[in-house]
């Protein structure tokens, strides 16, 4: 019982990203939504990391399996891919480094932050 009430939150979550992807008009995955409004209520403490964490890591477990589907479109597709196989990777390869580039500076920069914000605490 208490696996379906977690599901049942982050599906719940999910369907509300659904509605804000309808409702706004921001060029916005619903998913994305649905990300943002859990992280809210996780930081608000309305929701408990306890109150969705066994079904949450379920799903991360299974993730991979979740790729199946877009590898096979991306196979059915091979014929119109091949043509520019070059620009994509090419593309795909850039906005990797960028990605890996800008959270690697973020992931830094809040480390440090942390530290700063200790050593101010301990000395005041």
């Amino acid at each position: 019982m208490k696996l379906l009430k977690q599901f049942g939150i982050i599906t719940a979550i999910s369907f509300a990203g659904e509605i804000l992807h309808y409702a706004l008009p921001l060029p916005v995955p619903a998913s994305i939504y649905g990300i943002v409004l859990l992280f809210i209520l996780l930081e608000t403490k309305l929701i408990k990391l306890e109150d969705v964490k066994h079904v949450s890591t379920f799903l991360i477990e299974i993730m991979p399996v979740m790729f199946i589907p877009a590898a096979v479109g991306l196979l059915e597709s091979w014929d119109i891919l091949k043509e520019n196989l070059l620009i994509y990777l090419l593309i795909t390869v850039t906005t990797t480094v960028i990605v890996m580039a800008a959270a690697g500076r973020i992931t830094q920069g809040i480390i440090r932050y942390n530290k700063n914000d200790r050593r101010s605490n301990q000395n005041g």
